[in-house]
C-alpha cells in the first residue's frame, strides 16, 4: 500500500525517519547576504534580527553606523534600529519576543518587534569594568537570561530580563587577563532553580554556578585528550553534545553523567553552528553543508547541502533552517505521522486513511479497508486527527481529517469533541503559519506555547482582527480571548499621536463597549503616559467602576471631576481619598469654597475635622456663621475630660446659642457653669475629683461621702425632681449598708416613688429590714413582693386574705418540691376558692 509525501523523508538509524519542507519563501531584499551579517532568531517561530557582522570586513554605504533590521519569520520587513550605542557584543530574543541587544560596557537594551525601544538593565560595575567580549541569550524555567563573558574572563549572569538580579560566577583556575582569550568555547545549562556555564579551554572542561564557590573540572572520558571547540544544549536543557577538535561529537545528558552515543563527523574545523534537531539529534552547519546525526542505536548520519550560507534556529521539536531564498523546517517525522504514512504501513491509521481514499473514489474497496481495521477503528480516528495536527501541508491535513470523519460514522457513541477541536486548532494554525503573519508554529510549539500566549504574540504583531477571530474561533471565555485583545487594540491606538482624540474615544468606545475583563482606566492611563491627558480624561468616562475611575482623574489632577465621580459612587473612602487630594494640592479657602457646592463632601469633611481637626471644624463654623455649629462644637469641647478651660468652652457655647436665638440653650450652659464652679468648691473642700460629673453623679457622690445636707443645698438649687431624688438616696443607702438610715428616710413622710424600691433593694443585697417595708407596699403587688422576698406563708396568706386564685397559682410557682406542705396547702386553697365561684 502506498502512503502520501514520504520522498523527503530521510532516515537516521532504525525506523527513525526525518523531514525537511519548505515553510516560505524569504521576502526579504535579495542583495542580504547571510555570510556577512550575524543573525539573531526567536524561537518558537518568531522574528529574525539581523545586522552586519563586526568580526568581518564589509563594503559599507552611508554613515557607517550598524543597522539592526528586523524581520519575519516570512522575510517580511518589520523594523530597522540604528544602532547609536557603543559596540554590540550579541543579539537573543526573550521569552516575550523582546529584541536584546547586548553592548561591552555590559548594558542591555530591549526593544520590541517594531524597533521602539522598551528598557536597559546593567550587568553590573565589574561587568562594565571588565569589558564584555562574548554573551548569550538562554530560555530558563522563570523567562529569559543572559549571561556575560568579560575580558578578564569572568562570567555574570542574569537569570531573567524581567527582574534582574546580578549573579557572578567563580573564576576559572589560573584565568587571568592575559590568557582570558584561551577559551575555547562556551555555553549556558539552564536547570530547574538557576543556571551553570559550561566551559572548555584548551583541554579542560569545567562548570560553573554561582550556587559554588569555586569552578568543578568535569571529566569525560571518552573524550580523550582532544579539546572540545564547541558546546550545544538542547533548547529543553537535558541534553548537551560536545564537538572536540578531531571531528568527534558526544552526545549526552546534560550533567555530562550519562553518553548517548559519540560519532566521527569527519568534518574539518569549527562549525559556524551546532544545535540540537528536538531532543532526537544533533545539526552542525560547515560552510553550507549540514549534518545530521541521531544517537539512536544504531548511531547513523544525513548530509545536506546548500548552494549558499543558511542559519539555524533550533526549535522544542526541530530546527529551522534559514536561507537567503528559503526559510525550511528539519524535524524528526512524529511517530503517529510515520505510521499512516509510512510506505506499506498497516497501523489502523493507513488502514483507514486508505478507506477514505477509496470512498471518495466510490470504490467497494472502502469497505474491505474498513473491515481490516474494525477493531481499532477509534484509535484509527485518534491518529489520523493527531497526524493532521502536526502536518503543515493542508492537502494532506484534509485528506487524514476526512479519514477520521469517515472513520467515525461507524463508531455509534464516539464524541465529536476532539474532532472539532482539531479542526479549530489546524485553521488557527494554518492562519497564523500564512505568510503575512509569519509565525510556522507546529502543533507540539503551540501545546507549550499555550493559546493565550499566541494571542499575545499576535497582539504583539499588531494583527487584532486575526486574534480576535483566533478567540472566538478557538471558543475562548471573553475576559481571556476578545476581550482582552480589544483592550490591547485600544492601547495601542491611543498611541497614535496623529489621530483625532475625539475619535479615537468614539472608536474605542464603539468597539469595546462594556466587554467583560475591559478596564479603561488602563487604557486612559496609557493615554496619559503617551502625553495625551485630553484623551484620557474622556476615555476615564467610560469607565463603569468608580474604583479605577477616581484614582486615574486624581493622577491626572482632574480633582472636581473626581470629586463628583466619588461622590455619585456612595462610596465614602473614595469621597476622604479625593477629599485628601484635595486639601493636599488647593490653598485653604479654595477648599472650603470648592467642597461647598458638594453637601455630601461637606459633610463627611466636617465628619473628619470633627474627629481629627477640631480646630479647623471650629474655623468652618465661624466661616459660615453657624452659631447653633459652634455652639455644639463648644459643648463637645467642655465634655472633653483633657479640657482644663471647661468654663471657658461652656461661656463660648452660651454666647453662640444666644446669637443662635437658643435661650433655653443658653441658660442650660449657664447652670452647667454654676455647677462647675460648685464642683470646684467641693474640690477643693474634700480634695477629691468633681469636675466633669453630671448634676445626678454629683448628688449621688455626695449622699455616698454622707454629706447629705449638700446633697440637699444642690437639689433645692437645681430643683432635682423628687422622684429621682429619692432613688438616689435609697441606692446611696442601700449600698452603704446603713439600714436604720433607710427605715428613718421611709418614715420622714410619704414616699413619692412607693414603698417597693425600698424592699427591691434590701432583697438585691439580702437584708433582713425588708419585713418593715413590706406591709407599706401596695395591696395588688404585696403577693409578688412576700413571694420576692422569700416569705412564701406570708406571701400565701395574703393571697387567701385577698381571695386571688391568680395570686396563689404564683405563689405555688415559686415554692420548691421540698415545701410539700405549703403546696397542699395552697393547692386545697386553690381549690376552695374555685369551688366558692
Amino acid at each position: 500500500m502506498s502512503a502520501m509525501l514520504t520522498a523527503d523523508w530521510c532516515p537516521l538509524g532504525r525506523d527513525t525517519y526525518f523531514r525537511k519542507f519548505d515553510l516560505y519563501s524569504m521576502g526579504w531584499q535579495h542583495e542580504l547576504r547571510l555570510e556577512n551579517v550575524a543573525v539573531a532568531s526567536a524561537p518558537y517561530g518568531g522574528p529574525l534580527a539581523v545586522v552586519r557582522d563586526r568580526k568581518k570586513f564589509v563594503q559599507v554605504q552611508g554613515s557607517g553606523k550598524p543597522v539592526i533590521s528586523l524581520y519575519s519569520a516570512a522575510g517580511q520587513h518589520l523594523a530597522s534600529i540604528v544602532w547609536s550605542g557603543t559596540t554590540l557584543v550579541a543579539l537573543g530574543w526573550s521569552a516575550s519576543e523582546e529584541l536584546l541587544c547586548i553592548q561591552d560596557d555590559g548594558s542591555v537594551l530591549r526593544y520590541d518587534i517594531f524597533g521602539t525601544y522598551q528598557h536597559t538593565f546593567s550587568m553590573g560595575k565589574d561587568a562594565k569594568d571588565g569589558h564584555i567580549v562574548d554573551a548569550r541569550v538562554f530560555a530558563t524555567a522563570g523567562g529569559t537570561g543572559v549571561a556575560v563573558l568579560s575580558a578578564s574572563g569572568r562570567f555574570f549572569l542574569v537569570l531573567s530580563v524581567a527582574d534582574p538580579k546580578l549573579r557572578t560566577l567563580p573564576a576559572i583556575p589560573e584565568m587571568t587577563g592575559a590568557n582570558a582569550g584561551s577559551l575555547t568555547t562556551w555555553a549556558v545549562v539552564p536547570e530547574e532553580r538557576g543556571a551553570r556555564v559550561l566551559v572548555s579551554r584548551n583541554r579542560d572542561l569545567y562548570s560553573l554556578s554561582s550556587q559554588e564557590t569555586r569552578a568543578e573540572p568535569v571529566a569525560v572520558p571518552d573524550l580523550g585528550l582532544s579539546s572540545v571547540i564547541e558546546i550545544a544544549v538542547s533548547l529543553d536543557g537535558r541534553h548537551t553534545a560536545l564537538l572536540t577538535d578531531n571531528g568527534h561529537l558526544w552526545m549526552g545528558s546534560a550533567d555530562l553523567r550519562r553518553k548517548y552515543a559519540d560519532f566521527d563527523t569527519k568534518m574539518p574545523g569549527k562549525p559556524r553552528q551546532l544545535v540540537w534537531c528536538g531532543s532526537e539529534a544533533v545539526l552542525g552547519l560547515w560552510g553550507t553543508v549540514l549534518l545530521l546525526v541521531g544517537w539512536r542505536s544504531p548511531v547513523d548520519s544525513i548530509s545536506y547541502s546548500y548552494d549558499s550560507p543558511v542559519h539555524l534556529v533550533p526549535e522544542l521539536d526541530g530546527v529551522r533552517v534559514v536561507g537567503a531564498q528559503t526559510h525550511e523546517l528539519l524535524q524528526r517525522v512524529p511517530l503517529v505521522v510515520q505510521s499512516i504514512l509510512r510506505i506499506n504501513s498497516t497501523s489502523p491509521g493507513a488502514y483507514l486513511l486508505e478507506a477514505s481514499r477509496q470512498f471518495q473514489k466510490q470504490s467497494h474497496r472502502a469497505d474491505e479497508y474498513v473491515h481490516l481495521v474494525r477493531g481499532h477503528l477509534p484509535e484509527a480516528v485518534q491518529n489520523c486527527l493527531e497526524a493532521a495536527g502536526h502536518e503543515f501541508n493542508t492537502d494532506t491535513q484534509k485528506s487524514l481529517l476526512r479519514a477520521a470523519q469517515f472513520g467515525k460514522c461507524f463508531l455509534a457513541d464516539y464524541d465529536p469533541t476532539a474532532y472539532v477541536d482539531m479542526c479549530r486548532m489546524l485553521r488557527v494554525l494554518n492562519a497564523v503559519r500564512s505568510p503575512r503573519v509569519g509565525i510556522p508554529l507546529t502543533i507540539t510549539q503551540l501545546r507549550h506555547l499555550s493559546v493565550r500566549v499566541l494571542l499575545d504574540r499576535l497582539v504583539l504583531r499588531r494583527h487584532y482582527y486575526l486574534a480576535i477571530q483566533a478567540a472566538k474561533h478557538l471558543r475562548l471565555p471573553e475576559v481571556e480571548g476578545s476581550s482582552r485583545v480589544l483592550a490591547h487594540w485600544a492601547c495601542y491606538k491611543v498611541n497614535q499621536t496623529q489621530l483625532d482624540r475625539e475619535q479615537v474615544a468614539r472608536d474605542i468606545a464603539n468597539k469595546l463597549g462594556y466587554a467583560p475583563g475591559v478596564s479603561y482606566s488602563e487604557i486612559a492611563d496609557k493615554a496619559n503616559n503617551a502625553g495625551r491627558r485630553q484623551l484620557a480624561v474622556k476615555l476615564i468616562d467610560y469607565e463603569p467602576r468608580a474604583s479605577l475611575q477616581v484614582p486615574l482623574l486624581l493622577r491626572l489632577e482632574e480633582y472636581r471631576p473626581a470629586l463628583v465621580k466619588a461622590i455619585e459612587s456612595g462610596d465614602t473612602d473614595l469621597v476622604y481619598t479625593v477629599l485628601e487630594q484635595l486639601r493636599e494640592n488647593m490653598p485653604l479657602g479654595e477648599f472650603q469654597l470648592c467642597i461647598r457646592n458638594y453637601p455630601v463632601a461637606q459633610a463627611l469633611y466636617l465628619k473628619y475635622c470633627r474627629d481629627h481637626n477640631p480646630e479647623t471644624l471650629r474655623d468652618i463654623y465661624v466661616q459660615e456663621d453657624d452659631f447653633l455649629a459652634q455652639a455644639s462644637f463648644f459643648v463637645r469641647e467642655s465634655l472633653d475630660p483633657k479640657n482644663s478651660a471647661r468654663e471657658a468652652s461652656l461661656a463660648a457655647a452660651q454666647d453662640s446659642f444666644r446669637r443662635a436665638r437658643a435661650d433655653l440653650n443658653a441658660t442650660l450652659c449657664e447652670e452647667q457653669q454654676r455647677l462647675l464652679r460648685y464642683q470646684k468648691g467641693l474640690e477643693d473642700k474634700f480634695g477629691r475629683e468633681f469636675s466633669g460629673l453630671s448634676l445626678h453623679d454629683t448628688v449621688r457622690a455626695l449622699l455616698l461621702m454622707r454629706e447629705v445636707k449638700l446633697a440637699d443645698k444642690l437639689r433645692a438649687e437645681y430643683r432635682v425632681p423628687d422622684r429621682r431624688y429619692w432613688w438616689l438616696r435609697i441606692l446611696c443607702m442601700a449600698h452603704l449598708g446603713d439600714w436604720e438610715e433607710l427605715v428613718r428616710f421611709s418614715k420622714t413622710k410619704k414616699s413619692p416613688i412607693g414603698y417597693e424600691p425600698f424592699v427591691d433593694v434590701c432583697v438585691k443585697h439580702k437584708s433582713p429590714y425588708a419585713e418593715q417595708f413590706l406591709p407599706r407596699v401596695q395591696d395588688e403587688l404585696k403577693v409578688k413582693y412576700y413571694a420576692k422576698a422569700g416569705l412564701l406563708e406570708k406571701a400565701c396568706q395574703v393571697a387567701v386574705e385577698q381571695r386571688d386564685v391568680q395570686a396563689l397559682l404564683f405563689v405555688r410557682s415559686c415554692c420548691a418540691p421540698t415545701d410539700r406542705e405549703l403546696l397542699e396547702r395552697i393547692t386545697a386553697q386553690i381549690a376552695q376558692l374555685s369551688n366558692k365561684k
